[in-house]
């Protein structure tokens, strides 16, 4: 009996935005780690200045990270996907992608919406889920429109958060007060992220902010625990156990997620079981109020009281080994391989739907 033909599975990773490295970490792992019997998979690279590369290209940029003696994909400049037909015509031989370029440009919509226009089933949410879940403001708004509860926050937007005046530091004060947190509106990986304690601060924390985004949220500051719950499904999404991070230093920024390695990750929470369906049950009202698929990673502040506030949808989690999303599914019996095979699975379901539907 023939054996099955493997399905080619594209991974599109790298790409401009300050996840740059994290996009070729996770998308190592991925290639690491999907079933070698159903998958010929596939690599995409996209360089820090926006230059797509062929397969065999990506392969010799990896060999490169494999030995250690670079992090990135390079720095080439892009001038639009276009310009690379070598690698548009090798997309285009694919049976599925697999888009795992973080940040803007990547999962923020654009990347899905260049993969709908070229008709390839892909993992991960839609277009307008991808956008909404990237833009911080725009995730808060539809957070209110749905009752999922959530901590006090601004939006300022270009020369509000490069030079503020003062009634928008007045504002900050009466309305969020110190400690506040400071971030890009569009970004992922806690870049560009600061913890501002007085107006002295603020300046400095929203000019740190407003160089990856021309709007910055300030988020009033939450005493409690950070929880995470991971999403998996399409129509009947499913929610894992959750995850605790109890970061060694004031707030679980870049460094500590990628760099030291000294955020404790505790897998399960130790969390009251009650307390543990309220985030599960919240994970999956965020997850269908955006009308994502495929997976997400929903993060949350569980409060002293047993309240909680939802952080952030991300559409597109790191996807290493051990990062949380897979160390979630893990803990509920889901191996990395069968996670990946999941996923693509819940790809193709959901482009037969849209192809059903004309």
């Amino acid at each position: 009996m023939t054996a099955a033909p493997r399905q080619k599975l594209g991974v599109i990773f790298g790409g401009r935005s300050a996840e740059h490295e994290v996009s070729v970490t996770s998308a190592r792992g991925v290639m690491r780690q999907a079933d070698p019997q159903r998958f010929e998979v596939v690599p995409f690279g996209i360089t820090r200045g926006g230059a797509w590369l062929t397969p065999a290209q990506t392969h010799a940029r990896l060999a490169h990270v494999e030995a250690g003696s670079e992090r990135s994909l390079g720095d080439d400049p892009g001038t639009g996907v276009f310009a690379y037909p070598e690698a548009v015509d090798a997309l285009r031989q694919m049976d599925v992608i697999f888009p795992i370029v973080h940040g803007t440009t990547g999962e923020d919509g654009t990347l899905q919406g260049l993969l709908e226009m070229a008709d390839l089933p892909y993992v991960g949410s839609g277009v307008a889920a991808s956008a909404t879940g990237m833009d911080k403001e725009l995730m808060r708004a539809v957070f209110a429109a749905h009752a999922i509860p959530q901590t006090r926050y601004l939006a300022l937007r270009d020369e509000e958060a490069t030079d503020p005046s003062d009634d928008v530091l007045r504002r900050i004060e009466g309305e969020l007060g110190y400690p506040c947190f400071v971030k890009p509106a569009n970004g992922g990986s806690s870049v560009g992220v600061s913890r501002a304690r007085s107006r002295e601060d603020v300046g400095e924390a929203l000019a740190g902010a407003a160089k990856f985004d021309r709007k910055v949220l300030v988020e009033a500051a939450v005493t409690g625990r950070e929880v995470e719950c991971a999403v998996l499904g399409n129509h009947d999404p499913q929610p894992s156990p959750l995850g605790e991070i109890r970061p060694s230093t004031e707030f679980y920024d870049y460094t500590a997620k990628y760099l030291d390695d000294s955020a404790a990750l505790i897998v399960p929470a130790e969390v009251a079981p009650e307390s543990a369906a309220l985030v599960q049950t919240m994970a999956l009202r965020a997850y269908r109020a955006l009308d994502c698929a495929g997976l997400a990673r929903v993060d949350f502040f569980l409060e002293p009281d047993g309240g909680v506030k939802c952080i952030e949808v991300n559409t597109l989690p790191g996807f290493t080994p051990i990062s949380m999303y897979p160390r979630l599914w893990g803990e509920a019996g889901v191996s990395y391989t069968d996670l990946i095979s999941r996923l693509v699975d819940l790809a193709f379901e959901r482009y037969e739907e849209g192809r059903a539907r004309g």
